[in-house]
This record gives C-alpha cells, sequence and structure tokens, in this order.
C-alpha cells in the first residue's frame, strides 16, 4: 500500500526535508546497585553466544566501491546444515480448529513443505542458476546493492530495470530473463530484445542491510537512477509490482531525462477522496477488494510497519516461521485457485524463501514497510508514459477510468487473463508479452 505523490512535499521545504516528507508519504505507515551490577554482567555473559557477528553471520558479503564488481553466491555449507538442523528439530504448534485457511496456513500443508525443504530441496542447484548469470555489487550512496544485470546479444537492445518487491527476490524474475534478453529464441523478434538490470533492494537478498534510518522508496529510487548512470544508459525503461511498483513510481515523478517510460502490473490510482456514489462496477470492484486486504489480509503489514525488529526475531531464529509467513502470501496472492503449487512448484517457492532465510534478511527486508509507513493507495498523477498491465488475481485490479485519471499520458492498459500479485514469477511469457506491448508502445510514441 502506497503513495507516491511527491507533489506536496515540492515547495519551500530543505531538500532533506522533502526527502523526509516525501518518504513518509510514499507507501504506506527494581534491582538495586551491586546487585544490578552482578546481574548485568551475568546477563551479558549468558547473552554473549546470541551476539549477531558471533552467531549466523557466516555468509559474509564482500565490501562494496564506486566500482562495478562481479559477485557469486556461495552460501557455506555450515549455513545449509544448521537449516536442515532448526527444520528437523521444529516445535510444532497445534493444529488448526478450522477445515480452512481462515486462521492462517494450515499445519498439514506447513509441515509436508518444511519437509521437503528438509529432505529433497537442493539450494546448490539454484546457487548455480544464479552463478550462471552475470551478478554484480556497487556502492551506492553508502550501500552495497546487489544486481543482475544481463545483456542481450542483439544490438540496440533495450534497457529494462525490473523492481521487486516483497515478499519477493530477484528469484521473481530468473523465468523472464531468457525471454526478455533473447527474443528470436522465444517467439520474438530482435526488436523485442531487452538488457535487464535486477536490483536487489536494500535490506534484501545480497544487497547491503542499512544499519540506519532513511532508505525510504524516494532514496532507493535514486538510488537506482545512480546505478543506471554508473552502467552507461542513455535511455532506459522501468517496471515493478508491489514495491517495485512503488519504486518505479517514485522513478516516474523524480523523471530523470534518461527514464523512457514505466511499466506497471500493480497500479496505484485510488482518487485521494473516494466518491461514496455513482462508481462505475470496476470501481467498485477495486473499493471492494482493497477494503478486504485491509480488513483481512493486511496483518503482515500491520507487523512489519509498526514492529519490524519484533517480528523479525521470530523470522530469523525459525525456518518454519519464514516459510509459512510467506508461504501465506504464495497461497493469497497467486492466481492458483488456493493452491500455490499449481502456479509455482515447490522449489520456485522455497527458492525465495531459501534467499530470505540464508541472508538472514526477515527484518531488514521488513523494515521497508517502516520506512514507509504512511500512505494510501492514490499514487499521484504522472505525466511520463505509463504502460499498465492488470493481472486479475492482483490484490485490487485498477480500473482503466482511474489509471487514464491518474497517468496523463497512458499509452497501454490490458486486462491480462491470468496471473496475480507475482505475475512475472507465475506467468513468465504472459508478463513478457505485456511488457513488449507496453514498451513498444512507448517506444512508438517517441519521436524518431
Amino acid at each position: 500500500m502506497t503513495n507516491t505523490n511527491p507533489q506536496a512535499a515540492i515547495g519551500t521545504e530543505s531538500e532533506s526535508d522533502t526527502q523526509v516528507n516525501l518518504g513518509r508519504r510514499l507507501m504506506f505507515r527494581s534491582v538495586g546497585g551491586l546487585a544490578a551490577l552482578a546481574g548485568s554482567a551475568l546477563l551479558a555473559n549468558d547473552l554473549a553466544w546470541a551476539a549477531p557477528e558471533e552467531q549466523s553471520a557466516r555468509l559474509a558479503l564482500p565490501r562494496a566501491s564506486s566500482a562495478i564488481t562481479p559477485f557469486r553466491v556461495a552460501v557455506p555449507q555450515a549455513d545449509l546444515d544448521d537449516l536442515r538442523r532448526r527444520l528437523a528439530h521444529t516445535r510444532w504448534p497445534d493444529k488448526e480448529t478450522v477445515a480452512d485457511w481462515t486462521q492462517g496456513v494450515p499445519l498439514a500443508q506447513v509441515q509436508s513443505l518444511a519437509g521437503y525443504w528438509q529432505r529433497k530441496y537442493d539450494w546448490r542447484r539454484f546457487e548455480r542458476t544464479l552463478n550462471a548469470l552475470p551478478q554484480f555489487r556497487t556502492e551506492i550512496d553508502g550501500l552495497g546493492i546487489h544486481f543482475i544485470h544481463v545483456r542481450s546479444k542483439h544490438e540496440n537492445a533495450t534497457p529494462l530495470l525490473l523492481t521487486h518487491g516483497w515478499p519477493g527476490s530477484i528469484v521473481e524474475f530468473i523465468k523472464v530473463i531468457p525471454l526478455l534478453t533473447d527474443p528470436t529464441a522465444h517467439g520474438g523478434s530482435a526488436d523485442d530484445a531487452f538488457d535487464v538490470i535486477i536490483p536487489s533492494l536494500p535490506g534484501f537478498g545480497f544487497s547491503d542491510k542499512p544499519t540506519g534510518t532513511g532508505w525510504n522508496v524516494v532514496r532507493i529510487a535514486k538510488a537506482w537512477i545512480l546505478l543506471m548512470e554508473r552502467l552507461g544508459y542513455a535511455k532506459w525503461y522501468a517496471q515493478g509490482g508491489d514495491w517495485g511498483a512503488g519504486v518505479t513510481t517514485v522513478l516516474g515523478h523524480l523523471r530523470p531525462p534518461a527514464l523512457m517510460g514505466i511499466h506497471l502490473n500493480w497500479q496505484f490510482v485510488f482518487p485521494e477522496k473516494i466518491p461514496t456514489a455513482g462508481l462505475s462496477a470496476e470501481e467498485q470492484r477495486a473499493v471492494d477488494a482493497a477494503a478486504k486486504f485491509l480488513n483481512d489480509g493486511s496483518g503482515y503489514f500491520r507487523m512489519q510497519t509498526t514492529r519490524p525488529q519484533t517480528i523479525g526475531y521470530s523470522l530469523s531464529d525459525s525456518p518454519v516461521g519464514l516459510l509459512s509467513f510467506i508461504y501465506d502470501k504464495f497461497h493469497e496472492w497467486t492466481d492458483s485457485d488456493g493452491n500455490p503449487e499449481n502456479v509455482l512448484t515447490r522449489d520456485e517457492m522455497l527458492d525465495d524463501i531459501s534467499l530470505y532465510w540464508l541472508t538472514d534478511t526477515a527484518a531488514s527486508s521488513a523494515r521497508i514497510y517502516w520506512e514507509d509507513s504512511t500512505g494510501s493507495f492514490s499514487g499521484g498523477k504522472l505525466s511520463l508514459p505509463v504502460a499498465a498491465s492488470v493481472f486479475p488475481h492482483e490484490i485490487f485490479r485498477a480500473p482503466r477510468s482511474w489509471a487514464e485519471q491518474t497517468y496523463t499520458n497512458l499509452v497501454y492498459f490490458n486486462e491480462v487473463e491470468r496471473g496475480g500479485h507475482f505475475a512475472a514469477f507465475e506467468q513468465p511469457t504472459l508478463f513478457v508479452k505485456e511488457l513488449r506491448a507496453g514498451i513498444g508502445a512507448m517506444r512508438r510514441q517517441q519521436p524518431k
């Protein structure tokens, strides 16, 4: 949930005040003397084992610099052994008292998936997949940023920046990389070729974890602009869903000269004041879906917005806790008839969940909600070219009428036949088809 309208933050404020205020608007909001000293000393000794640097910080990221440095994933075997040990010693809660998902993920579902994770899942397979792709790290605004950068073999390929969300990651885009970079091998033409740049959000995956506050979607968007400049791209497009849609919408407001247009698979187009009467069927559908989310589907959002550190202890210590927290979203947000395995394999879901676990980023990724804790589904008007693909099982489906009011240069709008919140992950072929159509329309609009 986000508000990506910076208009009110522009004016007489200082640059620092503007950034703080803009970030806040952008996306969703007795013991006595000696005994005390002795007790403190004992407590410090008892808890020394739990210091983060001594605990499970085995996966160490190389220090980043302003240079673009190649990166390879190499998770220590000790981390994988520790994961399996924790899974084997899970303390399970009692079974739910209902016959559906209304209390959360059913016990049998989690036990089955956790058993697969412990005994059959192969992280090294996915590690090989990642390491077959060109990966890099570079320091931007004091933080090491990880990204995948695959150049097409086709000359004049279009640079495309893809931004993931939560509980997604770079994993969401793995299946679309060959379709975008090598279109002639996947039913397209050379004109459909893209260079793809897929960064990990700060606090996610193999990017550094911020050690201070301030990394909201505005700061992230500014970092992405510097990244694209550092890569040497004079013209480029941006795409996003979930938090990626928030960052991409902010890019549309910042509108750096090199940004030619944006494609969104989740659109923040609600009016700031929603009319109480006279709504069309599509507008009422969006209002009803948003209300359902806020009333019944936003518990994770409220927790991470208000207490990311608190939930972080549970998710960082228990792999089953993390698994169930993320798997719940795969169930709820995929277009899968209530069974995520209909559209995502167990390995694919566990690739994403394992990335969170092995990088210990449950708490750091949750802080993006705290950083952008206030806002709404209204993103503010954009004047640059926008392409919108509306997938049927999105949290809410944006009505075309509101999209046209919000995006004054809406060059493409389509309601897709299949897919949900994780569009690229669930339906890679349809997602790429939509990207080709949307960005193709923007390119045709540009002067020759």
